[in-house]
This record gives C-alpha cells, structure tokens and sequence, in this order.
C-alpha cells in the first residue's frame, strides 16, 4: 500500500492574502451596517433597559430563597 506524501495536507486552501481581504470585507460591511441601522439598534436601547430591570430582579433574587438563612434558623433554635 503506497503512501501518498501530501494525503495529510490540504490541497485546496485559499492563499495567505485571502484571509486578511476577508477580515476587511467583513469590517466594512459591519461599519456601514452599523451606520445604517444605528437609528433601530439604538432606538431599542429604552426598551431593553425597562426589560432587563424585572430579569435582574427575578435572576439576581434567586439566591435569597424566599429570605429564610440556614444561618438564622440555627441560631433562633
């Protein structure tokens, strides 16, 4: 059974250069989406601030368990 010596090797990746005019392309087209959609990404900001006020009061209460502390029910006994 032959071996072929470049068997492990990726024979159909693109040139280094590639990858930096992806990175670029990609840039630009988040800039000029950003600048495009910036009135509806930031027009939702009040909204999500109104949101997030109830969703930390129900995540940032679960540690408290109904304010019972094992601590406190020890030293009452």
């Amino acid at each position: 059974m032959e071996h072929d010596g470049h068997a492990g090797h990726n024979s159909h990746c693109a040139p280094r250069g590639y990858n930096w005019i992806l990175i670029a392309f990609l840039a630009i087209a988040a800039f000029y989406l950003f600048t495009e959609h910036r009135a509806h990404l930031l027009g939702a900001l009040p909204f999500l601030l109104m949101l997030a006020c109830p969703l930390m009061h129900l995540f940032m209460h679960h540690g408290h368990h109904g304010g019972h502390d094992e601590n406190n029910d020890r030293s009452e006994k």
